[in-house]
């Protein structure tokens, strides 16, 4: 199967530095196959036939406290999961100089569409909606400092996912994709 894994943390403010090219050879130690890492901030697709979602997840938080010494959350997605969030995205949605758009993944806890009542968020200015595995948010970029997504950090909540915009998202999906094909 084919999986994504995302990273919680890394290489954000100078904290948590991981060097991607070691962390590729950290999974391939840990069993993954055909390892390809994804801009600096800790997205590695892969496959494996061999461990559930679950069980990967555990593997790799493993790995990574035994090459970098960093006790990093490490969310696992499949091809399917990322398929969900991907379709419900809107194709318009963009991260450019007019608007701000992510994907905030989440951990199963509360990857539930009640996740939705524990934000404040102004519809007015933003738009947010669930789909299974995420948060998808968008906002104009001339009102980001005027959103209430971004006082999501630091809360507990926050701690429960990991934020990719969704140029990344894309791209990840599409890697995906790619290393699909060569299963084929």
């Amino acid at each position: 199967m084919v999986y994504a894994a995302l990273l919680r943390g890394i290489n954000v403010g100078g904290n948590n530095k991981v060097d991607m090219k070691i962390l590729k050879q950290s999974f391939e130690r840990a069993g993954m196959k055909n390892v390809v890492t994804y801009i600096n901030s800790g997205n590695i697709i892969f496959t494996n036939t061999e461990h559930s979602k679950n069980d990967i997840a555990h593997i790799l938080e493993e790995a990574i406290l035994e090459t970098f010494g960093l006790q990093i959350k490490v969310l696992v997605l499949s091809l399917e999961d990322m398929k969900k969030v991907m379709s419900s995205l809107p194709d318009q949605w963009t991260n450019d100089d007019k608007m701000r758009s992510d994907v905030l993944f989440l951990w199963e806890d509360i990857n539930d569409e009640s996740v939705l009542e524990k934000l404040t968020f102004k519809p007015e200015i933003e738009t947010v909606k669930y789909a299974p595995g995420a948060i998808l948010w968008a906002i104009d970029k001339i009102n980001v400092t005027k959103g209430s997504m971004t006082k999501l950090v630091g809360t507990k909540l926050y701690q429960q996912m990991t934020i990719r915009n969704v140029n990344t998202a894309r791209k990840i999906y599409e890697l995906m994709l790619t290393a699909e094909k060569h299963l084929i």
